[in-house]
């Protein structure tokens, strides 16, 4: 898959903005980047966005730009010439299509029915953005319009905010989501880059869905493991099962047979997304292990980070 595409799957949003002025793009930008989204989707709505475009892409070289509610060649033009690394279109307009396929222009053009799919297919395309999502039929139709066809994913837009954010992203058909309700062109206008900054964060914490798992506890051996996990089975009425390599009291304590990652144990944290997470922990610096990634039906199930926290290592799982 295209890079530029695969880095859009792994931030999993794409912030669709309308900017009335572009002295405003610059502190926009930061304002994504500072609430951890490095990606700006900014659309052809108002004639501040090619020169928008420029500065952003000028000025804040770590943020993924693209173009939207392009209608035309001479907006693709104009959006590729400004340093657009995308371009996005509301509907299928073939002439503009074809110009970005021809000139290797990445596109993801707006469909909401099997027709235009097949339209893309035809010319290669296999990210496509689905619009208006909501208004189309959501995720019903989504999942009945794309079970044919196995060599397609989608963007949806229109109508995506916090509440439906997650159910899109479990679609396995869904590659990102478009949504600008954390990018409100009355935030940008008055000058409101911190509630910005804040709504990014909100959405970017509901989308990976961090949560606390259990907490593991190494012991020396498997005697010691098993009187830990029964001490707590008995203060606490847990059900013990025990493992080949450590014992659950509970869903809550794991107690391992023999010492491994961490002083004391590990922290198990669970992701709505485990490859998405891992993204976004890069991002900031942490790295995983790969020797200690556990798949089960060739996926990945749990990793462990490279850092710890007050002698316990972290361990991600899906969930």
């Amino acid at each position: 898959m295209n890079k530029t595409l695969e880095k859009i799957g792994e931030l999993g949003l794409v912030p669709v903005v309308k900017i009335e002025k572009a002295e405003d793009a610059l502190p926009l930008g930061k304002a994504l980047l500072d609430g951890g989204l490095p990606i700006a989707e900014i659309t052809f709505r108002t004639s501040a966005a090619e020169e928008s475009i420029k500065v952003l892409n000028k000025e804040l070289p770590d943020l993924l730009i693209g173009a939207g509610t392009v209608l035309t060649i001479e907006q693709v033009k104009k959006a590729v010439s400004a340093g657009a690394q995308f371009i996005v279109s509301p509907g299928f307009n073939p002439k503009v299509v074809d110009y970005c396929v021809e000139n290797n222009i990445l596109i993801t053009p707006g469909l909401n029915n099997p027709t235009q799919i097949e339209m893309a297919l035809e010319r290669g395309i296999k990210v496509v953005k689905f619009f208006p999502a909501e208004a189309s039929g959501g995720l019903p139709l989504l999942a009945s319009m794309s079970a044919p066809y196995s060599g397609i994913k989608f963007i949806p837009t229109g109508g995506i905010n916090l509440n439906n954010l997650t159910s899109y992203l479990s679609n396995k058909k869904v590659h990102a989501c478009g949504g600008s309700w954390m990018v409100k062109p009355e935030l940008i206008s008055s000058g409101n880059f911190d509630e910005i900054t804040r709504l990014t964060k909100e959405a970017i914490s509901i989308m990976l869905g961090f949560g606390f798992a259990h907490l593991g506890i190494n012991e020396e051996d498997e005697e010691k493991a098993l009187n830990s996990a029964n001490l707590l089975s008995h203060l606490f009425y847990l059900a013990v099962k025990e493992g080949t390599s450590s014992v659950f009291a509970g869903p809550a304590f794991e107690v391992i047979k023999n010492r491994y990652l961490g002083e004391h144990g590990h922290i198990a944290i669970v992701t709505n997304d485990i490859h998405r997470a891992i993204a976004y922990l890069k991002m900031k610096g942490i790295s995983v292990l790969p020797e200690t990634a556990k798949e089960k039906d060739g996926k990945l199930k749990a990793i462990y980070l490279d850092q710890e926290a007050s002698g316990f290592a972290i361990h991600l799982l899906q969930k």
